[in-house]
């Protein structure tokens, strides 16, 4: 299936998305840069879409577009560049809201229904990935802040667990669905084991994930001893 339209060269004023402040109104069926998919029981598919809208979309299986919510901000229920997105077996849909340093949790029609804030103290002589060592005035921005997730999944199963990743200090943290830190590992780096701004992260297992890293061209497979 293909969702929305891609911009066509016939088109006027075709050319690179901007990204004004305040954003542009969203449109039902159209997006701005997406960032993640994902799925629910019933196949409805859920969007983020991410730089520029600031919202969750909802598609059913064959298409049809059912709803959106959300719009830039950092009150309940808006997002600042929602980065990921997945669905637990309740149905409820976590959203990675990047900016906000925080995942929010909703149920399928887009009720909030709580929010996942990760808080462990960066560790000393932490090493960026790229750069300097974020700024204060950068990590209160959100994207770079400790725990700000730039990617989510969650494992499948009858005991779900809820993985994300930061870029800063780059590491993975597994979760509670309800938020509790059950431990982390990884640091930013070039070697085996350690992280380049992890971009896309699967967990077919509790036991196994997949991280996909932007800087470092790779994906690393993780096979873990808890």
């Amino acid at each position: 299936m293909v969702f929305g339209r891609k911009q066509e060269a016939s088109d006027e004023a075709t050319g690179p998305l901007k990204h004004p402040n305040p954003p542009l109104t969203a449109e039902p069926g159209r997006f701005r840069q997406v960032t993640d998919v994902a799925f629910d029981a019933a196949d409805n598919t859920y969007i983020s879409d991410g730089y520029i809208n600031s919202r969750v979309a909802k598609v059913d299986k064959d298409g049809n577009w059912l709803k959106s919510w959300g719009e830039r901000g950092s009150g309940l229920g808006q997002f600042n560049t929602p980065h990921s997105i997945a669905v637990d077996n309740n149905g409820s849909v976590y959203v990675a809201d990047r900016g906000n340093h925080r995942i929010q949790v909703f149920d399928g029609d887009g009720n909030f229904q709580r929010q996942i804030v990760i808080d462990v103290p960066v560790p000393p002589g932490a090493k960026p990935a790229i750069g300097d060592v974020p700024s204060e005035a950068q990590i209160a921005g959100g994207t770079l802040a400790p725990g700000s997730p730039w990617t989510i999944c969650i494992t499948p199963g009858p005991n779900q667990v809820l993985y994300s990743a930061d870029a800063w200090p780059g590491r993975i943290y597994k979760l509670s669905l309800d938020g509790k830190v059950l431990g982390m590992l990884g640091e930013s780096g070039k070697q085996l084991k350690q992280f380049g701004w992890i971009h896309e992260i699967a967990c077919p297992s509790e036991n196994v994930l997949w991280a996909g890293e932007l800087l470092n061209w790779r994906a690393q497979k993780l096979i873990l001893h808890p």
